[in-house]
C-alpha cells in the first residue's frame, strides 16, 4: 500500500471530495466509501470528508494498491504513433481502449502500450501508471490522445490544458434538430461518477463547460458535427448535444439512439493543437475517421459532404 496524492487544477476545483478522487483514480463506490469513512484521504494533510469541496491547489492525498506498469501483448500492434519527437508522443486511440488503468494490474490500456514502447513516458508523469498521458479520452472515444516523454513536457502541457491554450476538436454524429453553428455556455455537475448533468451555475459542485459547434454535413434527422471544448469537464461534449436536443448516436448514457450495429458512440477526437513546449511552434495533429465511422456515415450518405476540419 502507497500513497498517491492528486493536485486540484482549475478543471476539478468545486467538486466534492469522493467525486473528484472516484474520478481521478476510477474507484468504486464502495471504494470510496471505505476511505472516506475510514479517515484515510486527506486534504493538505487534513482528514477529509466525503462532501468537502475541493479547491484549486489543494492536494488530496489516498491510499492506493501499488501494480507493477504491465505493456499489453504486442504494443506495437496496439499503439499507431501519428506524430512525436524526444518530448511529445501523439497516438491514435482505439475505440475501447481505457486511456490508463482505473485498477490494478489492468492491461490493454494506451499508457501500457505507451510505457512498453517509450519506457520514459512512464517517468514523464506524476504517476507512472498513466505512461506520460497529459490528458484522456472515454474508453469509447477515438482519436487523437497526446502524452509526454519527459517530466518538464509533461508538466507545460498539463499547465496548458488548464490554461485553455489547447485547440480540441472532436466530431460527433448526432440525431435531432440542430442549428448550423452555435455556442453552448452549459455548466455542468457529477450526477453520479460516471455522468454529469447540466446545473445553475454557482452551484455547490459546478463547473463551467463552454463548446463550440458546427455542422459539417446533415441528411434527414442525421449531422455530422465538429464540436470544440474550450474547458475539459467530463464527458462534455456529450452531455452539452444531449442537451440541447441532439444526442449523439450510441450514447445511450445521455439519451442517444441505439447504435447495436455501431456497437460504440459515434465521437472521435478529431484534432488537437498547442505550442510546442519546447520549440513554441504551432503543432497541430488529426486523426482520420476510423474505417467503421466512415462506414456509418456512407451508409447514411453522409461522407462525400464531410470536409476537412478547419
Amino acid at each position: 500500500m502507497s500513497e498517491r496524492e492528486l493536485l486540484v487544477d482549475a478543471s476539478g476545483a468545486g467538486q466534492r471530495a469522493d467525486l473528484f478522487v472516484g474520478h481521478a483514480l476510477g474507484l468504486s463506490r464502495a471504494r470510496l466509501k471505505e476511505l472516506f469513512e475510514s479517515g484515510k484521504v486527506r486534504i493538505d494533510g487534513r482528514r477529509a470528508r466525503k462532501g468537502d469541496r475541493v479547491a484549486a491547489g489543494q492536494r488530496v492525498s489516498v491510499p492506493i494498491e501499488e501494480a507493477p506498469l504491465a505493456p499489453v501483448p504486442e504494443p506495437a500492434a496496439e499503439l499507431r504513433v501519428l506524430w512525436s519527437d524526444d518530448w511529445l508522443v501523439f497516438v491514435d486511440k482505439p475505440a475501447g481502449a481505457p486511456s490508463h488503468p482505473l485498477r490494478p494490474g489492468e492491461l490493454g490500456t494506451v499508457a501500457n502500450a505507451l510505457s512498453a514502447r517509450y519506457p520514459e513516458c512512464a517517468l514523464a508523469s506524476e504517476d507512472p501508471r498513466e505512461g506520460g498521458l497529459c490528458h484522456r479520452l472515454d474508453s469509447e472515444t477515438s482519436g487523437v490522445l497526446l502524452a509526454a516523454r519527459r517530466r518538464e513536457a509533461w508538466q507545460a502541457v498539463r499547465a496548458a490544458f488548464s490554461a485553455r491554450k489547447v485547440d480540441k476538436r472532436y466530431w460527433a454524429l448526432c440525431t435531432g434538430p440542430i442549428a448550423g453553428e452555435g455556442e453552448i455556455d452549459l455548466p455542468l455537475r457529477h450526477a453520479r461518477s460516471d455522468r454529469v448533468e447540466p446545473a445553475p451555475a454557482g452551484g455547490a459542485g459546478t463547473r463551467e463547460a463552454l463548446s463550440s459547434f458546427k455542422v459539417l454535413s446533415r441528411k434527414g434527422e442525421h449531422a455530422l458535427v465538429e464540436v470544440r471544448i474550450v474547458t475539459g469537464v467530463m464527458h462534455q461534449v456529450r452531455a452539452h448535444l444531449s442537451a440541447i436536443g441532439a444526442p449523439i448516436v450510441g450514447d445511450e448514457l445521455y439519451g442517444g439512439r441505439p447504435a447495436p450495429e455501431l456497437g460504440r458512440v459515434f465521437l472521435h477526437a478529431r484534432a488537437l493543437e498547442l505550442a510546442h513546449p519546447v520549440t513554441g511552434q504551432t503543432v497541430r495533429v488529426e486523426s482520420p475517421l476510423p474505417q467503421q465511422l466512415r462506414s456509418e456515415l456512407e451508409r447514411l450518405g453522409l461522407a462525400a459532404a464531410t470536409p476537412p476540419s478547419p
